[in-house]
């Protein structure tokens, strides 16, 4: 039986670089995405180039019921669950005072109860693998520092960072592992539009290296937390 990878938002971006990563590596991949198509598409190319088994299926994860379903089925494939990537989030920029009604509500459910649901549901079986498991929250540098514009974002972000501290600390003598990822800009679409050359930014596959990189070490060290920055800083 192959081991699986789950990664939630995983049809494009980091989340997308991600299951390349780990499909790449051997994995067999279960990936959600609210775009069916885009997830069609992705099985199609990622099981032409590998040999994995790229398991796909449609989810608003900021719908608790949802989340739910997604979880039930990645149990349902009954195999040996040793990554979880909690990836699922969305980015609405604005001021706290000005944004509209619902703001904070959206993005605490897409950034923080997708994570919380779905590690409630997959942890549990993560904890009878006999080697170690383990679980990813992306973060983002908005974690730890608010900056203009970030507004309700940024309070989701700091949220998840302190549900992953509280994850990790829960897991310690577990042979779960936890690892809070704070990328800060990423070329992706949620910089669409922006004047600023390619360059400027990092590749979503360099988050899916050092998270690689991480996974691999020893069952006796665990990386907590994960700080990445464009190398002429943040934007």
């Amino acid at each position: 039986m192959k081991n699986l990878a789950v990664i939630s938002g995983g049809s494009k971006g980091i989340g997308k670089a991600i299951v390349e990563k780990f499909a790449s590596e051997g994995f067999d991949i279960a990936v959600c995405s609210r775009d069916i198509q885009h997830l069609n598409l992705l099985k199609i190319d990622l099981e032409n180039k590998f040999t994995s088994e790229i398991h796909i299926f449609a989810a608003d994860m900021s719908v608790k019921s949802e989340v739910e379903n997604f979880g039930k089925f990645i149990l349902s494939l009954n195999q040996n669950i040793k990554v979880l990537v909690n990836n699922a989030g969305a980015f609405i920029p604005g001021q706290l005072l000005e944004e509209e009604d619902g703001v904070l509500e959206t993005l605490i459910n897409t950034n923080v109860y997708s994570a919380y649901y779905l590690s409630r549901i997959l942890v549990p079986e993560m904890k009878k693998a006999e080697n170690s498991s383990h679980v990813f929250n992306i973060c983002s540098i908005a974690s730890l520092l608010a900056y203009p514009q970030s507004g309700s974002y940024s309070i989701s972000k700091f949220a998840l960072l302190g549900f992953s501290k509280s994850l990790r600390d829960e897991l310690k003598l577990s042979s779960v592992k936890v690892t809070s990822v704070m990328p800060g800009a990423t070329f992706t679409d949620s910089w669409a539009g922006v004047d600023l050359p390619e360059e400027r930014f990092m590749k979503a596959e360099d988050i899916a290296d050092i998270i690689w990189a991480s996974y691999n070490l020893s069952n006796s060290a665990v990386v907590e937390e994960i700080v990445l920055r464009p190398i002429k800083g943040d934007i």
